[in-house]
């Protein structure tokens, strides 16, 4: 049974917004918000993360953004996820048009709403997050009508199912993390698409196809910016490019190395710190 490490962080004063800007720099498993505090969840293995947790934090209090904190850490087996997340994960409405809703959790749309059915378990996507809301209003307005689309790092493969409920024809989602991958397929079953998404479980090297009207990477900048001319090489001539789990601050950056392979930014969308970009050849 795979086992998980449990971090909780406390600041004074406490920025949520702030905190899990810097905080996802770590490349966690998920970050949950609480009144007080943040959890953040990272595979248990060989390196420890509280040391860089705890690192990253004597730097930015040094910077001034809080006076102090206060961290506590445990471990747990991933048999526990369900139940951590019952308890926090409700109804979120995405959009005017897209709600994300868990499969314990009793909704009635309306008629113009579209449900999607999401357990996140430990998997990043259930929707509460900035980055995966910013996409999924972006998907509302770019998705192919009949289109093929690739999700980079699909997570709990809510990406793949949104673009397909809103009206692509199919699409392949992929990450490297074992667990997402049984977790998103899961996702995909209990919306009833698994003959129009599939899953897989390896790297943007490893998927031949070429041919891609759209393509999803909602990452982080440090993994953005090397990968770069693989999603190139996969789209489509004139095809579009959503890119988010980005900083308001990682946006020169990227811009400057996707304009540089034949990219330009057609959109850009906002929320909070978070942004989004949607960018064509």
């Amino acid at each position: 049974m795979k086992k998980y490490t449990k971090i909780s962080i406390t600041t004074n004063p406490f920025d949520p917004e702030t905190l899990s800007g810097f905080l996802w720099e770590l490349s966690p498993e998920g970050i949950e918000e609480n009144d007080y505090s943040l959890t953040l969840y990272f595979k248990e293995n060989s390196i420890d993360p509280l040391p860089q947790v705890i690192s990253l934090l004597k730097q930015k209090q040094e910077e001034g953004l809080f006076l102090d904190f206060r961290t506590e850490s445990d471990t747990f087996e991933d048999k526990n996820w369900n139940e951590e997340w019952e308890k926090s994960v409700g109804v979120i409405k995405v959009s005017d048009k897209i709600v994300i809703c868990p499969s314990f959790k009793h909704y009635s749309p309306s008629h113009e709403e579209i449900i999607i059915t999401i357990d996140p378990k430990m998997s990043f996507g259930t929707g509460e997050h900035q980055t995966t809301r910013l996409v999924i209003r972006l998907l509302e307005k770019h998705t192919p009508k009949n289109g093929f689309v690739l999700d980079a790092g699909t997570g709990t493969g809510v990406l793949a199912i949104a673009s397909i409920l809103l009206g692509a024809t199919s699409a392949i989602g992929f990450d490297n993390d074992e667990w997402c991958l049984l977790n998103a397929q899961e996702n995909v079953e209990t919306n009833k698409l698994t003959e129009k998404i599939e899953i897989r479980l390896c790297e943007i090297s490893s998927i031949p196809e070429d041919n891609f009207d759209l393509i999803l990477a909602n990452i982080q900048k440090n993994i953005l910016l090397p990968i770069a001319h693989e999603l190139k090489k996969r789209l489509r001539p004139s095809g579009k490019l959503i890119l988010s789990g980005l900083l308001t601050t990682d946006f020169d950056a990227i811009i400057e190395k996707y304009s540089s392979i034949g990219f330009h930014l057609i959109e850009r969308m906002d929320m909070d710190e978070w942004i989004a970009l949607v960018l064509k050849l």
